[in-house]
């Protein structure tokens, strides 16, 4: 089970455990704004319903927080696990400028890519193989690429993830 961490200010900050949700409750650093269906945790002293969304206590400052960080996870999430030059379903990124060529690890220079395209492409440019590409790569923006492990969302999370986008 995974919970949504708000900031004090409801905007949504990471997915934590079930576990560290229950520990940041029950000392006071959080409050619960939603419960995950009826699933409960005992203990030897209590039982807990699991929360599902929790509200930190005081606000909690994220240094360079709007500049999203690249990773092979996230370059085939943002292009929803398609390869960029054939459609089919990628596993792989691919640097569209070969980093052989000086090609940077970067949103912009990178893209989701089958084995296949990736064999084939190899380290040459677009322009020599002809090939290219139907939308320009960029970082991805909006809340929800900020919020640290969240690839999946729990229906509870829908109401606070679109408060945020609103604000």
């Amino acid at each position: 089970m995974r919970t949504l961490v708000l900031n004090a200010g409801y905007e949504p900050l990471a997915v934590v455990s079930f576990k560290r949700a229950i520990i940041l409750v029950l000392n006071q650093k959080a409050t619960v704004l939603a419960q995950a269906g009826v699933s409960v945790v005992r203990s030897a002293t209590g039982e807990y319903k699991l929360p599902s969304v929790i509200l930190l206590s005081r606000y909690v400052r994220i240094p360079g927080s709007r500049v999203i960080p690249v990773s092979r996870r996230g370059v085939l999430r943002r292009d929803g696990h398609r390869c960029g030059y054939c459609k089919r379903s990628a596993s792989t990124v691919d640097h569209i400028q070969p980093r052989s060529r000086g090609g940077a690890d970067s949103w912009e220079n990178l893209v989701a890519c089958c084995l296949r395209c990736n064999n084939k492409k190899g380290d040459k440019t677009l322009s020599e193989i002809g090939w290219t590409l139907e939308f320009t790569p960029r970082m991805p923006a909006g809340t929800i690429w900020m919020v640290r492990g969240a690839e999946r969302f729990e229906p509870e999370w829908n109401q606070y993830l679109a408060f945020a986008n609103a604000a």
